[in-house]
């Protein structure tokens, strides 16, 4: 599948995803009228209603589909944001952020050690002391045991499709296998593939290369920052403080 196919499904997979939620672990640390780059931002959503609290918000994607979207929905809204074409791992361009999230699990999406390390690094240049990182990443409980071999699916009237899960090469990665079937018309539904690569660390991991990166006051939780990590929490929430 173009990442323009999967674009234009993308906001309906994501019906259900909690971006209230996001809100206000974002709100919590970063003041009001403050600058946020929302990396990893899709179709904008969430940079959206960031940019409707009051922050001053840039939207950054890798891919260009997605943006695309995203320009649409902030034109139809009215809403005040800017939306960048970049590669995290090659963030360039902004500096005394007040904030930089990368959530819905943006950061799996980087399969090598040496890529999250740089990752980390480009986003402290560009904070200001005592800027604030927050993220969400898939634990390594979700990794070896919810996403294992797994079938996921959902039938409706305009859109189905089936997820199969399993594991990668590399430790704590994860293969996605998705197949969409759009309906075109009465009788017409369109097949659609695509494939998508995801792997986590180790939290002390990430914990790690933050320090080593140049962040302090790093706290690692669950339930967007609402109670300690347990070992079969799901995903895995980070803040971060530029020193």
């Amino acid at each position: 599948m173009t990442h323009d196919h999967f674009a234009s499904l993308y906001d309906v997979l994501m019906e259900d995803a909690p971006y209230d939620s996001w809100l206000e672990y974002a709100e919590k640390y970063v003041h009001k009228e403050g600058s946020i780059l929302d990396l990893a931002c899709g179709t904008g959503t969430l940079t959206m209603m960031l940019a409707n609290r009051g922050y001053e918000v840039t939207g950054v994607d890798v891919s260009q589909d997605m943006l695309t979207v995203a320009e649409r929905k902030a034109r139809k809204s009215n809403a005040d944001v800017r939306f960048i074409l970049q590669d995290m791992r090659e963030l360039e361009g902004f500096n005394q952020l007040d904030g930089v999230t990368i959530f819905c699990d943006g950061l799996n999406y980087l399969t090598k050690e040496e890529e999250v390390i740089q990752t980390f690094r480009r986003i402290a240049s560009s904070l200001k002391p005592g800027g604030v990182l927050l993220f969400d990443v898939h634990s390594p409980f979700k990794m070896e045991h919810i996403f294992d071999h797994q079938l996921y699916g959902e039938n409706s009237e305009s859109l189905s499709y089936m997820w199969f899960c399993e594991p990668n090469k590399e430790s704590l990665s994860v293969h996605h296998s998705l197949t969409f079937f759009i309906k075109k018309d009465e009788d017409l539904y369109e097949r659609m593939d695509e494939e998508q690569f995801q792997r986590t660390f180790l939290p002390s991991t990430y914990h790690q290369w933050l320090e080593e990166a140049g962040f302090h006051r790093i706290s690692i939780s669950a339930d967007f920052g609402n109670k300690e990590l347990e070992e079969e929490d799901d995903r895995i929430f980070f803040k971060a403080v530029k020193k």
